[in-house]
């Protein structure tokens, strides 16, 4: 249902640390033109965690407007509280999203059979295409291959972005239940091999600053032309690894300030980048042409 180069789009704030809702208009614009297949605000890229539930609205609804069904929007409203993911995936869908990023509950730790109750009860409280997001490394927890394909069975889980880093647990998810969920790339460096055992496309970090790029890898794997696919999947690999050089979003949100495309502000306790890493960003920034 949802497949190719998908940004999981940056939250810019102003000087005093509101929401830009200008420069976010002007963000979805430079995507759509780029060629960007799916909007995904308020994911970890976009600084969810530090949204309060009215701005975190907010944003959501901004990119539905802007958007405007020119491309699918898939809105971050995952939680550690099950019923707070339910409420805020039952306002995104009478917004107008097309579906709901759901991250694993972070911190609370639970079961496997937690975090399938958990995603069972959305599923049934939300008409609405969701997708599962594991990122063990954020949320303190791997979701096994086993929960997924459980989860596989119901017709709304319509896919699982796969941030483990894991390829074997990527694959045993298509081997067992392709058929019935997709799999997404949830790291840009992973993008290429995930595609390779069938994943349908990425939800990206690096797309905020190249989405030409982005795009013109994952539409390389998905027509089969595996040359050139690798060719700019090892091309693209320095500016990837940037990305990841200080916590999500500081580097990818500082390539854009540098860019000229929105402020560089973040919300502690994430602080600006460290000279030491800017001065290793620009460079990397430089070697691509993007500043």
């Amino acid at each position: 249902m949802f497949q190719g180069s998908m940004v999981a789009i940056v939250t810019p704030f102003n000087g005093e640390g509101q929401f830009d809702e200008q420069k976010y208009r002007q963000l979805i614009e430079f995507q759509i033109e780029n060629g960007t297949d799916v909007i995904v605000p308020c994911g970890t890229t976009g600084e969810s965690a530090t949204l309060d539930y009215k701005e975190h609205d907010r944003v959501i609804q901004v990119c539905i407007e802007q958007v405007n069904k020119r491309v699918p929007v898939i809105a971050g409203t995952g939680s550690n509280s099950t019923a707070e993911a339910i409420e805020l995936s039952q306002h995104s869908k009478e917004m107008g999203a097309d579906g709901v990023l759901l991250v694993s509950p972070y911190y609370n730790k639970p079961s496997q059979e937690g975090l399938y109750q958990h995603y069972k009860a959305l599923a049934e409280s939300v008409a609405l295409p969701q997708v599962l997001y594991n990122v063990p490394g954020r949320t303190g927890m791997n979701m096994t291959a086993e929960t997924t394909i459980r989860l596989a069975a119901f017709d709304n889980i319509v896919a699982i972005k796969e941030a483990s880093g894991n390829v074997t647990q990527a694959s045993e998810i298509l081997a067992e239940a392709g058929d019935k969920i997709d799999v997404l790339s949830g790291d840009d460096f992973l993008t290429l091999p995930l595609m390779a055992v069938g994943a349908k496309g990425v939800i990206s970090v690096s797309a905020n600053v190249a989405p030409k790029q982005v795009k013109a890898m994952v539409a390389a794997a998905a027509e089969g032309r595996w040359d050139d696919a690798r060719k700019m999947h090892l091309e693209m690999l320095a500016l990837h690894q940037a990305m990841f050089i200080e916590s999500n979003p500081v580097p990818v949100k500082t390539a854009a300030s540098l860019m000229g495309k929105c402020g560089a502000d973040v919300r502690l306790p994430l602080v600006p980048m460290q000279p030491a890493s800017l001065e290793k960003l620009k460079t990397v920034l430089k070697k691509y042409k993007l500043i």
